[in-house]
């Protein structure tokens, strides 16, 4: 699974949200469904070269929108509603495109790119 995740040292984005942002998507397209494991804390730190620290904090926040749940002897895994229309799958997806747009952003500005110009754009994809 960790092949799945991966961390980008150039990306403006915390490496925490990158990691959060991708589970987040793995669980919202179902290539995580109900039940499975995510990997230990540990294990996926060492995988992507980060602080356990960093992990455990991406988990907290899928956990606190309702994507993992994390039992003790039991590991983290994703959540029984994570799938289901109408729970916190649904904010998910809305937490997903809000960093999509920050991302976008973000990438327009550095590019020297005015809102007015930023906003033409985002409405040109939407017609």
């Amino acid at each position: 699974m960790s092949a799945l995740v991966t961390v980008d040292p150039a990306d403006p984005t915390p490496p925490y949200e990158q990691v959060r942002r991708q589970l987040a998507d793995l669980i919202g397209v179902g290539g995580l469904t109900a039940g499975d494991r995510v990997p230990p804390l540990r294990q996926l730190a060492g995988d992507l070269g980060l602080a356990v620290g960093t992990v455990a904090r991406a988990y907290r926040e899928l956990e606190a929108a309702g994507l993992l749940e994390t039992r003790r002897g039991g590991g983290t895994r994703v959540a029984r509603t994570a799938g289901v229309a109408g729970t916190s799958a649904d904010a998910a997806t809305g937490q997903r495109v809000d960093d999509l747009a920050a991302a976008y952003v973000l990438r327009a500005r550095a590019l020297g790119a005015d809102d007015g110009v930023i906003e033409e754009a985002v409405r040109r994809q939407l017609d």
